[in-house]
């Protein structure tokens, strides 16, 4: 449903609905979120694979660090163990053994010093590198992201709440960039690491290497235990956090009617609820996160003691030097800092794995209207031309939902050139079919021509440089006027000022206070109604469109405004085919036919003389609007 669960429609502000009827709906979501699984990880991981060879030069170089750094860690402990040794007259490396005591010290505190340096200096040039990856991945999904969400039909929009989509397009592709900054190169480099100092602790001596190595099993039985119930928690608190966003998104755009109807604790209520269970799983998150970083805590302090245990009693048995014994308790230490750093790393990419099991679901979403290989073009002439502009329904039947039809087996022809205004009750299907002509939607049955072309085999770009539409609210983007007028295509500066003039909205324009080119705020709320939808026609002008649609284009508009938009539609619809949605149906007297539309269906036809002395619907609408004035 459009906005989410807690509000249907907009006016649900103003429905009597207790917090707990509302509280029990979005329980009930809050169920559906729970019983969904996630998706299986290594199918998610397959997803990325296509980014990830986009910087597979940046990967060669993070992934060819890892062996000197590796190994940079790993011979530390033994550096400092052979250090010992020779304090204490032990056997040990025989270029060390054949030196001095001072000699040999300064030695292995030059060759210590020198790991130090080179593992900083390789880690910042990982950690810069890993950072570009994650930066350049993050870039590229949320451009595909974009790309895909603008590119989907409206009807995905009915039913999908924005502050999901911003959500989307934000937080879960942000936690994506983790996986790659943080988490998936550096687990790489924490298990080559652990790998790299078994292979090191295995060669001192065996039995201790053994019984640490014993000890990783079920301390990864754990770890993977407490990331996979980490991995739900994050995904059903990642879904509350959509539906705080859906809420406030809602809340701010319906402002006005929330404090019309004075709303501001109710919805505060509502907001808290949610809140609450967003609270709720994020602290499930937080306990399974903590739990995991406790658990490695202590078992390395028992692998510690351990060590100390097995080795003191092999250094009391003379089997082992103390200076090996040293660097085992190092090593014992360094075994699992990289496996606590995995386990964090861990956490990172499960919550990552949630977001691009969230955003899988928006690239995955079927693009409904799409461009056939084989579309026609419909290839503009000027627009004199008498022979363009022929619209005929064939048969449609339209339904927003499985079988409610709000189109029943529409069939007519609309000429070129000819004047045709659609009139009905509220629900009749006028602007649906408004929607359908611009394929916005596809008819359920039933096709759709322009000029014996079905609209299906024409480009979208085409067909709608073709249509030129003007709605009852004209939406405006941040911006200068001339690029809402102009909306990214490439036009002269003589033709910008010509659409102007012929749409009388020239002078308007000049009395702001840089022109062309004063700033717009977001939806031009700098600006009043009626002239944002004078600004909609200059838009629609300047494409020199071959039919013109008017959805309740003048109903925003004071009468002075009216009368120099009416006398620009007036030499507008000239030549052209047009179709005009109004209301007031004294405005529509001197179009060449009427259509009159009840529940989908087409009712009645003709001329307005026509209809007033056929006694039929448009009758009855006509006599009681002019009862009302």
């Amino acid at each position: 449903m459009v906005g989410g669960d807690y509000f249907v429609r907009i006016d649900l502000y103003a429905r009597s609905l207790s917090p707990t009827e509302m509280t029990n709906v979005t329980e009930s979501r809050s169920r559906i979120i729970k019983s969904s699984p996630p998706d299986n990880d290594w199918r998610l991981l397959l997803r990325l694979v296509p980014y990830a060879r986009r910087s597979g030069k940046l990967f060669l170089i993070s992934f060819g660090l890892l062996i000197p750094l590796a190994i940079s860690n790993a011979i530390q402990p033994l550096i400092i163990g052979q250090a010992i040794s020779k304090i204490r007259n032990e056997k040990t490396w025989d270029f060390v053994n054949n030196l001095s005591m001072l000699d040999g010290l300064n030695l292995l505190t030059l060759l210590l010093m020198a790991t130090v340096v080179v593992r900083l200096i390789l880690t910042a040039i990982q950690g810069y590198t890993v950072q570009r990856i994650g930066q350049k991945i993050t870039a590229d999904i949320r451009n595909d992201l974009f790309d895909r969400v603008t590119s989907l039909a409206v009807r995905f929009f009915d039913r999908t709440p924005v502050g999901k989509l911003i959500t989307r397009l934000t937080n879960d592709v942000e936690a994506l960039g983790d996986v790659f900054t943080t988490g998936a190169i550096g687990i790489i480099s924490d298990l080559f690491s652990i790998v790299v100092m078994l292979y090191y602790m295995f060669t001192l001596q065996w039995q201790i290497a053994v019984m640490l190595l014993i000890m990783l099993v079920p301390v990864g039985a754990v770890v993977i235990y407490f990331q996979q119930e980490y991995r739900k928690a994050n995904y059903r608190g990642r879904e509350e956090l959509s539906q705080l966003n859906s809420m406030v998104q809602e809340n701010v755009v319906g402002i006005n009617v929330v404090q019309l109807f004075r709303r501001e604790k109710y919805n505060a209520e509502l907001f808290r609820t949610v809140r609450d269970r967003y609270i709720r799983e994020i602290d499930k998150t937080n306990f399974h996160d903590s739990a995991v970083s406790a658990t490695l805590e202590w078992i390395s302090l028992v692998a510690i003691a351990a060590v100390l245990w097995l080795g003191g009693l092999m250094v009391l048995n003379k089997t082992l030097d103390f200076g090996t014994l040293s660097a085992f308790i190092l090593y014992a230490q360094r075994l699992f800092e990289p496996l606590r750093q995995f386990a964090e790393k861990f956490t990172a990419i499960q919550s990552g794995f949630t977001a691009v099991e969230r955003i899988n679901d928006i690239l995955d979403e079927p693009i409904e209207i799409q461009d056939i290989a084989e579309a026609q073009s419909l290839h503009l002439t000027h627009v004199d031309s008498a022979s363009q502009g022929e619209i005929r329904f064939e048969h449609v039947w339209f339904a927003y939902k499985d079988d409610e039809y709000v189109i029943r087996d529409l069939d007519f022809t609309i000429k070129p050139g000819e004047k045709i205004a659609l009139v009905g009750p509220t629900g009749a299907g006028k602007s649906s079919i408004v929607r359908l002509l611009c394929r916005l939607y596809e008819p359920t049955r039933g096709r759709i021509l322009i000029d014996g072309v079905d609209i299906n085999q024409i480009t979208q770009a085409e067909l709608r440089r073709y249509l030129g539409v003007i709605l009852q609210d004209g939406f405006l983007f941040a911006g200068d006027v001339k690029m809402n007028i102009t909306l990214g295509e490439e036009y002269t500066e003589a033709e910008i000022l010509q659409a102007a003039r012929s749409t009388n909205i020239d002078r308007f324009i000049d009395q702001l206070p840089q022109g062309y080119n004063t700033q717009l705020r977001e939806r031009g709320s700098n600006l009043s109604a009626g002239q944002k939808q004078l600004i909609a026609f200059a838009r629609s002008v300047i494409r020199n469109p071959r039919i013109l649609v008017l959805d309740e284009a003048t109903a925003s508009l004071d009468v002075g405004t009216e009368v120099l938009i009416q006398d620009a539609l007036d030499r507008l619809i000239v030549d052209r085919t047009a179709i005009i949605i109004a209301h007031r149906l004294s405005t529509i007297r001197n179009v060449d036919r009427i259509f009159v539309l009840k529940q989908g269906t087409l009712i009645e036809s003709g001329s307005h003389e026509e209809l007033i002395d056929g006694g039929g619907l448009y009758a009855s609408l006509y006599q009681l609007q002019m009862l009302g004035t």
